[in-house]
């Protein structure tokens, strides 16, 4: 680099070099691009355009906008991705910009800001893609963050606060201990007990009679009911004391569950015991009976500890747009093959189409290919129609299938790479505050060792990761790649 003014060429200030008509080359990462002032002065506020303006300023202005400059030849160097640099200049060429496949969405938001070029430029096709990487990168943020909160302990914090915390990270994360995942997968087990008990308490062979002649329960399996609905309380009740926000923890869905599924045995032991002084036994009996079927529902409760069942509710949630496709064409199949079925079938002395709205259940069970066989055609027009709706039914079925298997698919995957993309920031964070350590004394790094099991480790002397992941969210500071980083 040169150091002084003199060496810059000259730039009139008469006029006869105007800034639209100069010329100037960029050299992105090797890559070499010739610009004229015409172009780069439609978007005075990038840093193209500033390019023009800087030559009058000296070399401080010049440094201050390149890593390099070659007044020779009038050439500004950038060390910057040249791949997301030959997407950018098209903005001053077609207005807009296309982000290349294959390039990080985030990095290419980084090149934008660095070049000056405002996001209103980027399509809205390539917006969704940066607003999908922001959502990952916010989702291991948030991730990474709930790790640390787990190591790290407040020493301020009552002792009570700690034994929630702890109460908490027993029950919630199995993954934190050796023996919360031997309560975990106790958990399970009474809840496949209490399910296979439930269904074998219904055999009449196991059934005993009581003194009124009615079947009941065999006394041994409603013990080990009870014993599963004592866990189920204990469980419950734990939760609910440590949990950190309790309104939240009540109204959450699989909390429902938890409830729904001990509620019934509480209260059909109050109706047998005292409802029988209210009311009659008979509809004691009844409510109890009733009651016992909502026992159905701590079957759910298996979804707490199955990340394939969460990923399938969640896959569910995001294909709503895809099952209402198929309802409606089911909905439509449905209504015009039922209306034919009942006009074809009346000529038939036998008919068992009564009523277009009793053909609904035969066009339902036909075009879902189920076939119970209680309600058929008996005419051939009828039968030719009872065959063409089974094939609108298989092709109706079978087209909305393929984006929802997509969406459990996409999001199965996508939990397993936001989980390796956090554990890989922890890793590099305590790695980087190791070497950030090795320049210090034995007894920093004792003070760090201790601190970890008294102190928030974590949280307040971890250092920031700078990986290909780096995530904005754990630091306030502003970090821009080069081309030679590259985002996995």
């Amino acid at each position: 680099k040169m150091s002084g003014d003199s060496m810059l060429p000259d730039v009139e200030t008469d006029g006869s070099e105007k800034s639209e008509e100069m010329e100037i080359v960029v050299n992105v990462g090797g890559v070499r691009q010739v610009f004229y002032g015409d172009n780069l002065n439609q978007y005075p506020e990038t840093r193209l355009a500033e390019l023009i303006n800087c030559l009058s300023g000296g070399y401080d202005s010049i440094f201050s906008l390149c890593d390099d400059y070659d007044p020779g030849k009038r050439e500004f160097y950038f060390d910057r991705d040249p791949d997301a640099f030959k997407c950018i200049i098209d903005v001053y060429y077609f207005g807009e910009i296309h982000m290349k496949k294959g390039i990080c969405p985030i990095c290419f938001k980084n090149e934008m800001e660095f070049w000056k070029v405002d996001l209103k430029f980027l399509d809205d096709c390539c917006k969704t893609h940066l607003s999908e990487k922001k959502e990952e990168l916010e989702e291991i943020a948030r991730r990474v963050q709930l790790i640390l909160d787990d190591l790290g302990v407040d020493a301020s914090e009552s002792r009570w606060k700690r034994c929630q915390k702890c109460i908490w990270k027993f029950l919630e994360k199995p993954e934190s201990s050796y023996p919360a995942r031997v309560v975990a997968v106790l958990s399970f087990l009474f809840i496949l007990v209490s399910s296979v008990v439930m269904c074998v308490g219904t055999i009449p062979d196991l059934q005993v009679v009581d003194a009124e002649g009615n079947r009941m329960e065999h006394p041994t399996l409603d013990s080990i009911e009870t014993a599963c609905i004592g866990w189920f309380t204990m469980e419950y009740v734990l939760r609910l004391i440590s949990s950190p926000n309790k309104l939240h923890f009540a109204l959450s869905f699989m909390n429902i569950v938890d409830v729904l599924a001990i509620l019934p045995f509480y209260v059909s032991l109050t109706l047998t015991h005292l409802g029988a002084k209210l009311m009659e036994l008979s509809n004691v009996q009844q409510a109890v009976q009733a009651l016992r079927i909502m026992r159905i529902a701590r079957i759910f409760k298996l979804a707490r500890h199955s990340s394939g069942l969460q990923t399938l509710t969640y896959a569910l949630k995001r294909s709503f747009k895809e099952l209402g496709l198929l309802l409606m064409y089911l909905a439509v199949g449905i209504f015009v093959f039922s209306a034919l079925g009942y006009t074809m079938e009346q000529s038939h002395p036998e008919t068992l189409f009564k009523s277009i709205p009793q053909s609904f259940w035969w066009a339902i069970i036909t075009m879902t290919t189920v076939g119970y066989g209680d309600i058929y055609p008996k005419t051939t027009l009828g039968k030719l129609n009872a065959a063409i709706s089974f094939l609108c039914g298989v092709i109706a079925i079978a087209l909305p299938i393929h984006p929802i298997i997509n969406n459990f698919v996409r999001y199965y995957n996508k939990q397993r790479v936001l989980e390796t993309a956090a554990k890989h920031e922890l890793e590099l964070m305590e790695l980087n505050s190791a070497e950030g350590k090795a320049a210090g004394s034995k007894s920093e790094l004792e003070d760090l060792s201790r601190e970890g099991k008294e102190g928030p480790f974590y949280s307040s002397r971890l250092k920031v990761s700078h990986s290909d992941t780096f995530i904005h969210l754990l630091s306030e500071e502003k970090h821009y790649r080069t081309r030679l980083q590259s985002c996995k």
